[in-house]
């Protein structure tokens, strides 16, 4: 892909943006990077290049002035996609430029922890292999790097701006719906995820659920050689769960890798097979790449447990921006529960929340802008209260937590409407925590 003397238009000033704005301009492009947010709100804008021209606090410049669009995730096609004579997301650009292999990651939950048990699997087999896209790191930051591969996480977001992004494996982990309020319904989030399968071809590998009904249904449509991996094996080809480890099918013989020294939960155990499978699809050597997987230790804000107070167990699972992710939270767990819950809604149905509170949910702590329909939801299968905000919530639920309880935050929900982003959500729990501890000792 030609950059110089390109004129480039790049929407957003987010991690993507700035780094694809840095990203053109050392290329030789005449950049133009426009965000509608005022300048105070933007993280500093200072490592950009001085050629870069930015533009905030007002409308878009209009996309069909530039020879390419670089559009950041969070900006919809609506946007621009009229006018635009060309778009590129950051992960298509970085794809045009990197000399590696690709190992890319999608699905609705799980994309962080496998990708990053993926980079530490392949650097426990020799590999130089670093973690970027969806992850906190742009994708074009590997550009140059010394490397041996590429472990990019995917969104649909970013997905839906590419053309020719080709990678050498590419893993779906599992499909619900996500981002309706985006996609407008689930079939178009599928379509957007199955972009990643588009360019490959019998040279490459789709490491796919088996035991999710919408990944494998992608399978009959793959071009590329399928690698199974899930709990119902064996496979022809791929990676199954068993009591204690992960057999693997990729060719004449099978490899058995055990994971009893690897501290993990049960869905990372899915997680581990899906890392595994795609590792042995890049042709790895899974035996040396399961050392990865020993020293793993879960991201943050994932099912995370920070401790214990007022008799109870606290679990920070602030990532569960979606249904599924809190239906599987809330099924994972056999105590009472204490559910935090709430934020911005997606657009998703809430009834599966139901079916998976019953029975369980003691009481349901609820936030944000969804707290009302979250509580409809409820009514006849929990008892509910709206709050004001999570530091209200943490109260009350250190006022109702019993011995033997968990106090979970699982919000089913995005963060927007009162935090930054899940991460910030996460921290506020904890600290709403923290003050409540030292209220208490200090009595």
């Amino acid at each position: 892909m030609e950059l110089t003397g390109r004129k480039v238009l790049v929407l957003g000033l987010g991690i993507s943006g700035r780094s694809a704005a840095a990203f053109c301009a050392a290329r030789g492009a005449s950049v133009v990077a426009a965000d509608e947010r005022p300048r105070p709100e933007l993280q500093p804008l200072d490592a950009l290049p001085p050629d870069v021209d930015v533009r905030c606090g007002a409308p878009l410049p209009d996309p069909g002035d530039f020879d390419l669009v670089v559009p950041s995730p969070g900006v919809p096609p609506a946007r621009y996609a009229a006018r635009a004579r060309a778009v590129a997301g950051d992960v298509e650009l970085a794809a045009a430029f990197l000399r590696v292999p690709i190992v890319a990651v999608t699905g609705t939950n799980g994309k962080s922890t496998v990708t990053c048990m993926i980079e530490s699997a392949l650097r426990a087999t020799g590999l130089r292999a670093e973690a970027a896209g969806n992850v906190g790191r742009s994708a074009l930051d590997l550009v140059g790097r010394p490397l041996d591969a590429a472990v990019l996480e995917v969104s649909s977001f970013q997905l839906e701006t590419t053309e020719a992004f080709r990678p050498r494996v590419a893993v779906i982990l599992n499909l619900s719906p996500d981002h309706l309020d985006r996609h407008g319904s689930f079939a178009a989030y599928r379509a957007a995820k199955a972009r990643i399968l588009r360019r490959q071809n019998a040279e490459d590998a789709a490491v796919l659920c088996r035991d999710d009904t919408e990944v494998w249904s992608l399978a009959g449509d793959a071009r590329a050689r399928v690698f199974a991996f899930g709990r119902s094996g064996p496979y022809e080809r791929g990676a199954w769960l068993d009591a204690g480890g992960v057999t693997l099918r990729a060719g004449p013989t099978d490899t058995r890798v055990d994971l009893d020294e690897a501290d993990l939960s049960g869905a990372d155990r899915d997680n581990a097979a899906a890392a595994l499978a795609a590792v042995a699809a890049l042709g790895a050597d899974p035996r040396r790449a399961a050392a990865g997987l020993a020293d793993f230790r879960a991201l943050p804000h994932r099912r995370e447990r920070i401790g214990r107070a007022a008799g109870a167990l606290w679990i920070d699972d602030s990532k569960a921006t979606n249904v599924g992710a809190a239906v599987s939270a809330l099924e994972s767990l056999s105590a009472p529960i204490l559910w935090i819950a709430g934020g911005r809604d997606k657009k998703l149905d809430f009834a599966p929340l139901a079916e998976a509170a019953r029975g369980r949910v003691r009481c349901a702590l609820l936030i944000g802008e969804a707290a009302a329909e979250l509580a409809r939801t409820l009514e006849g299968v929990a008892p509910a209260e709206r709050i004001r905000d999570l530091d209200g919530a943490v109260a009350r639920a250190f006022e109702l937590a019993e011995p033997g309880d968990v106090v979970l935050l699982s919000p089913a929900c995005a963060s927007f409407d009162q935090f930054a982003s899940f991460e910030e959500r996460g921290r506020r729990f904890r600290e709403a925590l923290a003050a409540r501890i030292a209220e208490e000792e200090g009595r």
